[in-house]
């Protein structure tokens, strides 16, 4: 009986020791090595009726004759944020008479974070972009959407299509809710597209922790921010290090860490995504000129980029050979000829 007794007394302490371990392990602060990233930019803010502060930068043309129409970027993500790299490659249209706006989305890069991580959705970067817009005060303008901006510029066109001149869709995301046929289709055998050596998903298994995972737990399931911006957006700029392989053909390219990512704004926006109505039927057949640039080995499904062929009449599509889904870094000569020629056709 007493040998009993020791035998409990040891399994309550080790389940105590067990129970210690795992409180530690999901609420005790982490902090994430990542190599230094680009310089600060975006250091110029919109201050939105919204209350998104929004980090921006602006080129201007240096042509005598300025296009009617500007151009705004939107960056991957959700929660990505704007790259030194991509304002350097988009730069030279600045000669051809096109203003640029490159915009950190609200809780990415240089923009202000929300207290309520519940504001985070789709809705609400549809309403910043709409003031951006209002604020630059051109009537029109030219998106290029990149990845999930694809996205968004589609769900923007949904609501705003008066406002928009034309979109370049980039490595565009999917249309949602995901049609589960079409994102099946399978790519012309011509076109020869490669998967990417590396995936997101191996990406995120081999970064996350049960803490992220409880953190993306209540954040999800109950709108509650467990964790401090700074200690996430450091996770997600650790996961951007080592994801950014699933994007490139020759995985040997080294990427600057583009730094500053948004955590929160990343995974409760998708919550949005998923949750969006269907808008197909207010985008099909709209008459905006649309070019659709893909690189052969990129890492989104060749369905959802066909049905932005299908639900543009007016597009053009251009398949960029040896690029995977950052275009602009393997191919960033072809990238800015086809994006030129399509502005100034």
């Amino acid at each position: 009986m007493h040998k009993n007794k020791k035998v409990v007394r040891i399994i309550r302490w080790a389940l105590l020791i067990l129970l210690i371990v795992f409180l530690y392990k999901v609420f005790w602060p982490r902090h994430y090595i990542v190599q230094s990233g680009e310089k600060e930019i975006n250091s110029t803010f919109w201050h939105l009726s919204t209350g998104s502060a929004i980090g921006y930068t602006y080129i201007s043309s240096v042509s005598k004759e300025t296009q009617a129409y500007p151009i705004i970027y939107l960056h991957g993500g959700p929660g990505g944020a704007i790259s030194k790299r991509v304002i350097d490659d988009l730069k030279p249209l600045s000669n051809d008479g096109f203003n640029l706006y490159f915009y950190d989305q609200v809780g990415s890069g240089a923009s202000g974070r929300l207290s309520d991580i519940s504001e985070y959705t789709v809705q609400r970067q549809v309403d910043d972009l709409n003031e951006i817009i209002t604020k630059i005060n051109s009537g029109k303008v030219t998106l290029i959407g990149q990845s999930w901006g694809a996205v968004l510029a589609s769900a923007y066109l949904s609501k705003h299509p008066e406002r928009i001149d034309k979109i370049i869709f980039t490595s565009p995301g999917p249309v949602y809710p995901i049609n589960n046929t079409e994102i099946n289709i399978p790519a012309p055998d011509s076109f020869r597209l490669r998967a990417p050596f590396y995936t997101n998903k191996a990406a995120n298994e081999s970064s996350t922790n049960i803490r992220i995972k409880a953190i993306t737990f209540f954040a999800t399931r109950f709108g509650i921010k467990m964790a401090s911006d700074k200690e996430v957006d450091e996770y997600a700029d650790f996961l951007d290090s080592k994801a950014y392989k699933s994007a490139l053909c020759d995985t040997s390219v080294n990427l600057a860490n583009r730094g500053s990512n948004g955590f929160f704004a990343g995974i409760m926006t998708y919550k949005s995504v998923l949750l969006l109505k269907d808008f197909r039927e207010k985008i099909k057949g709209i008459n905006t000129p649309v070019l659709i640039l893909k690189g052969q080995c990129d890492n989104q499904p060749w369905g959802a980029t066909n049905e932005y062929l299908s639900l543009f009449p007016n597009h053009k599509f251009v398949l960029i050979p040896n690029a995977g889904h950052f275009i602009n870094v393997e191919q960033p000569e072809m990238y800015i000829r086809e994006i030129k020629n399509f502005l100034l056709q």
